[in-house]
């Protein structure tokens, strides 16, 4: 046996890695319950201008990315992404929602859509900088 540490790690590895932890998860999660998503604002090119993303995770949608092109900030856009993020969580089954923001991002943006702040991690990336955890409930 031998520990082998990489900077660069292959596809390949990272495919062995993810695919044990999924098959011992696989006993207490169902597969169908784990799929991602997306939407995107395009202009007339097709040029993808705004989008939001994640992945559900069973009863939790979970936004990854949230951007919105500089000059469409401030037009209500980023709204209307999370709201389009909850409808397909609503249509999946999911009963709540959760985002990760960092203290330079949108941590005020998030709970002006009803994300409650759930934890922070102080020095998070970098000292004097926060990692912010948020989350909203669908139910209720």
């Amino acid at each position: 046996m031998a520990l082998v540490k990489t900077d660069t790690p292959t596809e390949q590895q990272i495919a062995q890695l993810t695919g044990g932890l999924r098959s011992y998860n696989i006993q207490f999660v169902e597969p169908e319950m784990f799929r991602p998503f997306a939407v995107f604002d395009t202009d007339e090119q097709g040029v993808i201008q705004a989008g939001i993303s994640g992945k559900q995770q069973g009863e939790w949608l979970s936004i990854e990315f949230l951007w919105v092109g500089e000059s469409l900030r401030g037009t209500g856009l980023g709204g209307r992404l999370v709201a389009a993020a909850e409808e397909i969580a609503v249509e999946r089954g999911s009963r709540y929602l959760l985002v990760d923001t960092f203290s330079f991002q949108a941590l005020g943006f998030y709970q002006k859509q009803g994300f409650v702040l759930q934890m922070s991690l102080d020095n998070y990336p970098h000292t004097g900088q926060q990692r912010h955890y948020l989350t909203r409930s669908l139910v209720g």
